[in-house]
């Protein structure tokens, strides 16, 4: 259900995030208003739109029509002032810290009654992004999600110090209508949640491997086929609790003291990166893998199914739309 508060939302930038956004909220009915600086790339934006709708109609979880109606929702601009009716802003663009300035100085001239202007920013902490902000020292915050933002629930919300505390609980229920399960930190940290648990993990995979103790694919396959798939469905909390802490209290003795504390990038990565080999999007296509000849298209099926269940989405429906 919509939030009764909103009757428009405004996205700036289209990227990867920003036109993931569009989905989202164009899918749950709300009127959506995207300010991008390239006019020239509208087409493409409208093209990544429909494809986006296109894979989930083959899913089978909406209608066939289901992207015209929700485009009626969708208007693109480069005026930022037409923002100035959408109570909430998603900023989008990329992390350039001085072009997420101009813009927020541009919001503040422009769009005075905005209720909240949230970033997508994955790496600037909500202080250093209101650092040269005046009326929206109160009002701008960071909400993180996670690629792509209309299939991963879950977002991260974090205050700068003069946040008005009413704005990450409004923004947390404008995206429970959504169907997001977003959070508010408690106070800042590099990464926030997802990364910093994903960054331990990935520190601790990288030791196993650069230690002699099993293969990259030997952790994959460890990943895919012990815990990872229980962790879908319970959270990590009420796991070791189940299992008892007195169990957890002797394994944490044994383990933790073995485990990895580098501080900076493993040279199994450099190496690789002074090869060239950085991933399937490098000249030479590898990286840990060789993705020479591997079919991307089924690869991306596998990234997005543990993710279809969750989209229950309340859908607009033919003849709903109103552009008062």
């Amino acid at each position: 259900m919509k939030h009764p508060e909103v009757s428009a939302i405004g996205i700036i930038g289209n990227g990867l995030i920003g036109g993931s956004m569009t989905v989202l909220t164009t899918g749950h009915g709300y009127k959506t208003i995207c300010v991008t600086r390239r006019p020239e790339m509208i087409p493409v934006y409208k093209e990544n739109y429909n494809k986006y709708f296109a894979k989930i109609i083959a899913q089978c979880l909406m209608p066939e029509n289901q992207r015209e109606i929700c485009e009626k929702y969708l208007d693109y601009t480069t005026d930022i002032a037409m923002l100035k009716e959408c109570e909430i802003i998603f900023e989008c663009v990329y992390e350039d810290l001085e072009l997420k300035h101009d813009i927020y100085s541009k919001i503040e001239e422009l769009c005075p009654d905005v209720r909240a202007v949230c970033s997508v920013t994955s790496s600037f902490t909500a202080d250093m992004l209101v650092e040269k902000s005046t009326t929206l020292k109160s009002k701008l915050i960071v909400t993180h999600p996670f690629n792509p933002a209309h299939m991963i629930p879950f977002f991260e919300i974090c205050n700068a110090a003069e946040t008005d505390p009413a704005i990450p609980q409004f923004a947390k229920e404008v995206l429970e209508s959504l169907n997001r399960k977003p959070v508010i930190l408690k106070k800042a940290a590099p990464g926030f949640i997802g990364n910093r648990l994903q960054s331990a993990l990935w520190r601790e995979a990288l030791y196993l491997v650069e230690s002699g103790i099993c293969d990259a694919r030997d952790v994959d396959l460890c990943l895919n086929y012990s815990w990872c798939p229980r962790y879908t469905s319970i959270g990590i909390y009420e796991h070791h609790d189940m299992s008892s802490l007195l169990l957890n209290k002797m394994v944490s003795d044994t383990i933790f003291p073995t485990l990895s504390n580098i501080d900076r990038t493993p040279q199994s990565i450099t190496d690789r990166i002074a090869l060239g080999e950085t991933g399937p999007r490098s000249d030479s296509k590898k990286g840990f893998y060789d993705w020479n000849d591997v079919d991307m298209d089924a690869y991306q099926d596998r990234v997005n199914a543990p993710y279809w269940h969750f989209m229950d989405w309340d859908l607009p429906k033919e003849g709903e739309f109103s552009n008062d």
